[in-house]
């Protein structure tokens, strides 16, 4: 009978055998690791853009700086500063830039931030179509506004054609066009948009519900824009304006085409002494110096533009 039991018992479970490492290869938690795919380094991707950026606009810079300092026909080092801060026509340019740059931006400023207004909160036909009309104007030459103004205000435009032909005078009483003021109205015209460009983006973004609730209350529309449209929108205005005034420092066409004879900015100051003089030494001071300011302000640019979030 034992013998019998234990023929009947079941028999026990074999025992795996151990895994042989070197005979069945790496076990699961052995593989090798994957080969990561070998990249450049960085200054391989780096090095091109940095190539072109030197050439094309790093050496020409250097080489207006070199002879302002060193010119040709011997001297100090700042004797070319000297004479170009000394003169009147240098300082007289500077200021002329400066007081058409500043009221340029403040003009665009107010004339951008009423049609924005308009475009983006008075409903009328069409002010999709004008709004992206917008966007296509930033796109044009400046010298073609400089070009309708003067076929409709010059000389010989169609305002003082129609006076001549009603009153048979010998001119018209247009002559505005070549005067600082000329060159003031149509750097507003030209720079406009790109105050209003920033504005109706920030307008989009305005909780119309804040407006209702407002005009509920009985606000006014003028109390609407000063106490809820005008604080959203200071960001964007100082952008657009900040944008606009760097733009304004550096303008050359729209000063060329109106032919204002009697105005000099430092664009102009420089083709005068580069191209009409041959004053290369006094044409690259007066370079460094439109350069420097042109740098710092759009530094500021950039400063307002991160903060407002442009």
């Amino acid at each position: 009978m034992p013998e019998l039991a234990g023929d009947l018992r079941e028999p026990a479970a074999a025992t795996p055998p151990a895994r042989t490492v070197g005979a069945a290869g790496p076990g699961p938690s052995q593989a090798p690791a994957a080969r990561r795919p070998r990249t450049a380094p960085a200054w391989v991707w780096t090095a091109p853009p940095v190539a072109v950026l030197a050439v094309v606009f790093l050496y020409p810079l250097a080489l207006v700086v070199r002879q302002s300092l060193s010119p040709e026909g011997g001297g100090g080092a700042f004797d070319a500063y000297a004479s170009v801060f000394a003169s009147h026509g240098f300082r007289e340019a500077l200021g002329t830039t400066v007081w058409l740059a500043v009221g340029a931006t403040v003009g665009c400023l107010v004339l951008g931030f009423a049609l924005a207004l308009v475009i983006a909160f008075v409903p009328f036909p069409g002010s999709k179509a004008v709004a992206k009309f917008i966007d296509v104007f930033l796109s044009f030459p400046s010298f073609l506004v400089t070009l309708a103004l003067l076929f409709i205000y010059g000389t010989v435009g169609m305002a003082n054609g129609a006076w001549t032909d009603l009153t048979g005078a010998a001119e018209g009483p247009f002559q505005f066009l070549a005067t600082p003021w000329g060159v003031l109205l149509a750097e507003i015209t030209w720079f406009t948009p790109f105050v209003m460009r920033p504005l109706l983006a920030a307008f989009s973004q305005l909780d119309t519900a804040q407006l209702e609730v407002a005009s509920s209350l009985g606000a006014k529309p003028a109390r609407i824009v000063r106490r809820v449209i005008l604080p959203e929108a200071l960001p964007a205005l100082a952008a657009g304006g900040s944008l606009v005034l760097v733009m304004c420092l550096n303008e050359f066409g729209i000063v060329l085409f109106t032919g204002a004879k009697d105005v000099t900015t430092l664009p102009m100051l420089i083709y005068g002494k580069a191209i009409l003089e041959s004053d290369y030494a006094a044409a690259c001071v007066v370079a460094v110096v439109n350069i420097a300011i042109s740098v710092g302000l759009f530094g500021l640019y950039r400063v307002v533009s991160k903060r407002a979030g442009a």
